[in-house]
């Protein structure tokens, strides 16, 4: 291996690393932001629940949004799965 291929190699891989940083920085401002947003819903959800069955909300209550809340997220992360892998299959190879 010549002088100029491990240099070229070494470019390459430094470039690979610092956008392995980038889309790892992005994914976890997504996920913070998110959160951010799922606290924010939550906050809302529950002021409407109290609203439609009042101060005294039963346990009942709390599990039916609970269980709402949950088929949602599945429903939701199905759909990101299904995503991820037509990108994947765009991309003819499996994301990190």
């Amino acid at each position: 291996m010549t002088t100029e291929n491990t240099s070229q190699t070494i470019k390459e891989q430094e470039e690979a690393v610092h956008l392995s940083v980038i889309k790892k920085s992005y994914e976890l401002l997504t996920a913070a932001f998110s959160f951010v947003a799922a606290l924010a819903w939550n906050d809302a959800i529950q002021a409407l629940f109290l609203r439609i069955f009042g101060p005294s909300s039963t346990v009942l209550a709390k599990f039916l949004y609970a269980a709402i809340v949950t088929v949602i997220i599945v429903f939701m992360g199905m759909k990101l799965a299904k995503l991820n892998e037509l990108l994947e299959k765009k991309m003819k190879k499996p994301l990190p």
